[in-house]
C-alpha cells in the first residue's frame, strides 16, 4: 500500500505548480467577489441605505445609555467586533448573544439603550426574543440585513438593507461575501460615529493605554528627563564646566538659561565640533552656544516630538520641553525608541 508520505515524495514539481495556481486561483475569486460585495455597499449609500444610514447615525447619538449589538452564527462574530469597535472609538457597546438573552441576558438591555441585530436572512429564529423586548421596552432597534421585507427589518425602526451580493463560497452557502460586506458596514457606523462626535486622540489613548496603540499615545512628559536629570548652565559658564555638565548629564547637549530661568541657548555635540579651537575649554558658553533652540510642549504626543528631530532638515536627537520660555524637561530621541514610539 502506498501511503501519504509517499504519494506526497511521488508528486511532481508539475503537479505541485498546478495545485498552488489552482489555491491562488481560489484566494484571488474570493477576494474579489469580497471586494465587489463592498463596492456595492458603496454604491447603495447613494440610495435608500444612505438614507437609512444616516437616519441610524441620528439615533444612535440620541441614545444615552448603551448600544447593544446582538446577532447568531457568523453574524454573531462579526456583532461582537462592531460591538468592540464602537467601545474603542467612544460609544459605549456591548455584544448580547441572543440564546443567553433569552435566558435572562435581557436584563442588560434597559431603557435609554439601543439595539443593533445582525442577520443576512432577517429571519433569524433566535433573535425574535431580544427584538420583541426591544419593541415591549419601546428600545430603539438597528436592524442590519440583506433582506427587506424580513421579519427582522419589517420590525426595526431603522434597517440598513446590504446589497445581496453572492457569497464567495463556489456552493454559495459559506458565509463570507455577506459577512464581510457587515463588517464593513459596521465599520463604517463605528468611524462616523467617531467624527460625529469629533472623538480625539486624547480620548482614544485613554481606552486604549497598552499595546502598540498605547505606545503611540505616550505625551513627552511620560518620557522626558526632569528636574536634576535637565543639563543645565548659565551664559557666563566657561565651556569646561559646561562639558561636564553635558558629560555627567549624558544627553548630549546643555540647555542655557538666563537670570530668569528662560531658555536661551543649546550647546551640542555638534556646537563643540563647529567651535573646536585650542581656547574653547576657556570660552564662555554664550560665545558657543546656539541661540533660539527647537522645543516642545509637554503635552504634545511623543510620535509628534520624533517626527519633529527626524523630519528637520538637519536632523537632531535632544528636544527642550518648555512651559512659559522656561524649560521643564529634555526628551532624548532613544527615550522614544526604548518605549517604542516610532
Amino acid at each position: 500500500m502506498t501511503t501519504p508520505q509517499r504519494q506526497a515524495d511521488q508528486r511532481s514539481p508539475q503537479s505541485d505548480s498546478e495545485g498552488a495556481a489552482r489555491d491562488l486561483d481560489s484566494a484571488r475569486r474570493t477576494l474579489a467577489s469580497e471586494a465587489e460585495g463592498i463596492a456595492a455597499l458603496r454604491t447603495a449609500l447613494a440610495g435608500p441605505l444612505g438614507r437609512a444610514f444616516v437616519n441610524a447615525l441620528d439615533l444612535l447619538s440620541a441614545v444615552t445609555g448603551r448600544v447593544v449589538v446582538s446577532g447568531m452564527g457568523k453574524s454573531g462574530h462579526i456583532g461582537r467586533k462592531f460591538a468592540s469597535t464602537l467601545a474603542s472609538t467612544g460609544t459605549p457597546a456591548l455584544y448580547v448573544h441572543p440564546g443567553e438573552a433569552s435566558h435572562g441576558d435581557l436584563g442588560m438591555v434597559a431603557k435609554g439603550d439601543a439595539v443593533i441585530a445582525l442577520s443576512n436572512s432577517g429571519d433569524t429564529e433566535e433573535l425574535s426574543d431580544i427584538v420583541a423586548y426591544t419593541r415591549l421596552r419601546a428600545i430603539k432597534l438597528i436592524a442590519i440585513t440583506a433582506r427587506a421585507p424580513s421579519a427582522l427589518a419589517d420590525a426595526a425602526d431603522v434597517a440598513l438593507v446590504v446589497p445581496n451580493s453572492p457569497e464567495a463560497c463556489p456552493m454559495g452557502l459559506a458565509p463570507t461575501t455577506s459577512t464581510t460586506a457587515m463588517l464593513a458596514l459596521g465599520d463604517a457606523l463605528a468611524v462616523a460615529m467617531l467624527e460625529r462626535k469629533g472623538f480625539s486622540p486624547d480620548q482614544f489613548h485613554v481606552l486604549h493605554p497598552g499595546g502598540r496603540l498605547g505606545r503611540r499615545f505616550l505625551r513627552v512628559e511620560d518620557l522626558m528627563h526632569a528636574g536634576d536629570a535637565m543639563p543645565l548652565v548659565g551664559p557666563d559658564m566657561e565651556m569646561a564646566d559646561a562639558v561636564l555638565v553635558m558629560s555627567e548629564k549624558r544627553l548630549g547637549c546643555v540647555g542655557v538659561i538666563d537670570a530668569a530661568g528662560r531658555l536661551m541657548g543649546i550647546v551640542t555635540d555638534g556646537d563643540l565640533r563647529r567651535h573646536m579651537t585650542p581656547d574653547l575649554l576657556g570660552r564662555r558658553v554664550r560665545e558657543v552656544m546656539t541661540p533660539r533652540p527647537k522645543t516642545i510642549r509637554r503635552n504634545a504626543l511623543a510620535a509628534e516630538a520624533v517626527g519633529f528631530m527626524t523630519n528637520s532638515q538637519s536632523p537632531f536627537t535632544s528636544l527642550w520641553v518648555v512651559e512659559n520660555e522656561r524649560p521643564v524637561g529634555i526628551l532624548h530621541i532613544h527615550d522614544c525608541l526604548r518605549a517604542g514610539v516610532a
